[in-house]
């Protein structure tokens, strides 16, 4: 069977060349190894005409140039050897294509990331559109990865040095007018124009080479390049605390190219990238972009999802804020809040207008884009408009009688097709549910803060949801930009549940005498964007432990907690909120941050350091794998891809491990048992490993091995 091929050739009577780049049964354009052949061949078809004048390439997807190459031919490389022979291809490709002789234009509209934008930064010159779905970048480094097609070379000599390491190190995308700015790509265009500007670019023959900034053409000399990398280098290892392998490469790769040559470039980026492909870390970051892939195709059941027109949120406070905002702005949904009072209103009010602004200055959007956006949410204090929404999200206190009376208004008010989602962080949905006339229509929707931020969101059904009530939700968040993950109506649900142990854990160690920063740093160093104490403080330290007597109750002493909570919440010490905490939050300098020094009293401990901070990290880390574990066996999830995924979105477990369960396929769960018994003997019962757990150190076989089964 002939294979179809992804690139088209088009001779214009001008003499152009335009090449359409189009991945037959595919959404999006990835790169695969069999396209290097294809994409010779089309060029070569090209030269063969003596009278051709330039080459335009161009997407033939309506929402992406090239999102980058395709990450499962990168997984299918059994060694570094075939990896490295993988990036080596891509580098020969796109040199043929920096070779040629007549003007080589990328014209990019949508997605031109990592493969992507090195095919276009091969090329002579690069148009883009304006649109706001156009986004430029080289995000290798979040698949634990380097830009193995030349990216590492190429970049630094268009930009600088300076903007190349901090695009390739951050990852980050840019937008078309960002992307202009730094000189990645020569001009913006509206999309009706893209194609004929490119064409007209091209005939203007081959641009003069353009000269760097002054800054960076400071920064290319020696003493400056020292300084940047220097710099970069210290800057990475304070972000990555050491555990993100590919950073160093890249400064390695992008330095042996600029002091050695191209050549050696080339080779440099060749090899590290093939040594990179092998990591157990890009292999945990592959997985957690298999498995967010995964969840966006996810509906969350069988039945078909609603359509969704109107959204309605109770309670105009952080969360309902937070939720009205990322329900106007990203799900494009007129949203209608409802508060007690117009002081709860103007607050949710005030703090949509903030976020958008803030997108404005950052010029994310436009003035007129931010009154188009914030026109689409509406305040009141009575039930007025809210008879045809769809949802209504409710976001009031943590009080049982309260959501119920919740329910009840809007069975009173609202249309009966209309679902009622509750964000709750401990109730039952079940209980929530209790006097429902419609209980089908009523379902857990748990935001984390701040909701704006955190990119998960937890969908809980009770035993009487139906299943239209689950995917039309499911749909919602997705539209709001969040990953969903469907778990059981059990206590702490998934996230809180399996948090709640590191946390006691913590502050065990705290009332054990290790100082509150040492406790801290020593989880920041595993790898966790945050220390558990410093955490509590972020979340409200009344919040954080409110859970906990639930958790107890349902579960037992190992949830049980310590007494130091009550000591401290008796004080008045909320945390950031009420600038009372673990941390103090007067009288210190911005980006410092110091241990209130008088909380020790209150705990009746004095602090002294015993502990190394790995040892701090096993105590606290391990009583959360063994939970995890607990949520698998006991079907709060449904798999641990989802496991995975709600630890690292939803409380920041460090993405080079994957998640619990990928972290404990690394360990080998015999070695995590074998661990827990330990601190059990030392510690307490609270350690002992669960039955499941010894039943898949047992059994010897791996979580995401059974799963493929």
């Amino acid at each position: 069977m002939e294979q179809r091929t992804a690139f088209h050739l088009t001779l214009r009577q001008d003499q152009v060349a335009v090449i359409t780049i189009d991945v037959p049964d595919e959404k999006m354009n990835t790169l695969k190894a069999e396209f290097a052949a294809q994409i010779r061949a089309v060029i070569a078809t090209a030269r063969e005409n003596p009278r051709l004048a330039g080459i335009v390439l161009i997407s033939g997807k309506p929402d992406s140039f090239i999102a980058g190459a395709d990450i499962g031919m990168i997984a299918g490389c059994q060694t570094a050897s075939e990896a490295k022979q993988l990036a080596s291809q891509g580098q020969e490709v796109m040199a043929e294509i920096a070779a040629l002789p007549v003007p080589v234009v990328a014209a990019i509209h949508g997605a031109c990331l990592g493969g992507g934008l090195e095919l276009a930064l091969a090329c002579h010159q690069r148009i883009c559109t304006d649109d706001d779905k156009t986004r430029l970048g080289l995000p290798e480094v979040q698949l634990g990865l380097l830009p193995g097609s030349g990216g590492t070379q190429r970049l630094p000599r268009l930009v600088g040095v300076s903007r190349a390491l901090d695009l390739i190190l951050s990852g980050r995308t840019l937008r078309a007018r960002q992307a202009k700015k730094m000189g990645l790509v020569d001009d913006v265009v509206p999309q009706a124009i893209l194609l004929n500007t490119a064409v007209a670019m091209a005939l203007k023959g081959k641009p003069a080479t353009r000269e760097l900034p002054w800054r960076e053409r400071l920064m290319n000399g020696p003493a400056g390049r020292a300084l940047v990398f220097r710099m970069a280098a210290k800057q990475t290892q304070a972000k990555t605390q050491g555990n993100y392998p590919a950073t160093d490469k890249i400064l390695s790769v992008i330095r042996t190219g600029l002091e050695q040559g191209s050549n050696s470039g080339y080779d440099a980026e060749a090899q590290a990238f093939g040594q990179l492909v092998m990591t157990p870390e890009s292999e945990a970051l592959r997985g957690l972009f298999f498995a967010s892939t995964a969840l966006k195709k996810d509906t969350g059941g069988e039945a078909k999802p609603r359509a969704l027109r109107e959204i309605g949120v109770l309670g105009g406070g952080l969360m309902g804020g937070g939720i009205a905002s990322v329900t106007a702005t990203k799900a494009g949904l007129p949203v209608r809040i409802k508060d007690i009072n117009h002081e709860g209103l103007n607050h949710a009010m005030k703090a949509c207008w903030e976020g958008l602004s803030a997108r404005v200055k950052k010029r994310q959007i436009s003035p007129a884009q931010r009154q188009q956006q914030m026109a689409r949410v509406t305040g009141t204090t009575e039930w007025q408009g809210f008879h045809h929404r769809d949802v209504v999200i409710e976001a009031v206190f943590e009080d049982l009688s309260l959501k119920q009376k919740m329910v009840a208004e809007i069975e009173a008010v609202c249309s009966p097709t209309t679902l009622f989602a509750s964000n709750t962080s401990s109730l039952p949905i079940g209980d929530i549910a209790a006097q429902a006339m419609r209980p089908e229509n009523v379902i857990g929707l748990h935001y984390f803060s701040p909701v704006e931020k955190m990119p998960l969101v937890e969908v809980i059904p009770h035993a009487g949801t139906a299943e239209e009530t689950i995917s039309t939700v499911v749909a919602l968040a997705k539209k709001q930009g969040k990953t969903p993950i469907v778990v059981a109506d059990k206590a702490g649900f998934y996230v809180n549940r399996i948090l709640a142990p590191y946390i006691n854990e913590a502050m065990r160690c705290v009332l054990d005498g290790e100082p509150i920063e040492h406790v801290d740093r020593a989880l920041v160093k595993f790898g966790f964007p945050v220390g558990p104490v410093q955490l509590l403080d972020e979340v409200g330290i009344d919040v954080g432990t409110k859970i906990l007597p639930v958790l107890e109750a349902a579960y037992g002493e190992r949830f049980r907690m310590p007494d130091a909570f009550e000591a401290v919440l008796k004080d008045g010490r909320k945390g950031r909120k009420n600038k009372h905490g673990f941390y103090r939050y007067s009288g210190r300098k911005k980006g410092q941050r110091e241990v209130d020094t008088s909380v020790y009293s209150l705990l009746k401990v004095k602090p002294q350091q015993q502990l190394t901070q790995p040892a701090i990290a096993e105590r606290c880390v391990m009583l959360m794998l063994n939970e995890a574990v607990r949520c698998l066996e006991e079907s709060v999830i449904r798999q641990v891809r989802d496991g995975d995924i709600g630890a690292v979105f939803g409380i920041g477990f460090p993405p080079f491990l994957g998640g619990p369960f990928r972290y404990i396929d690394r360990l080998g769960a015999d070695k995590v048992v074998e661990t827990l018994v330990a601190l059990q003997a030392r510690y307490g019962d609270r350690f002992a490993p669960c039955e499941a757990l010894q039943r898949w150190a047992t059994n010897g076989e791996k979580f995401y091995s059974a799963q493929e089964k």
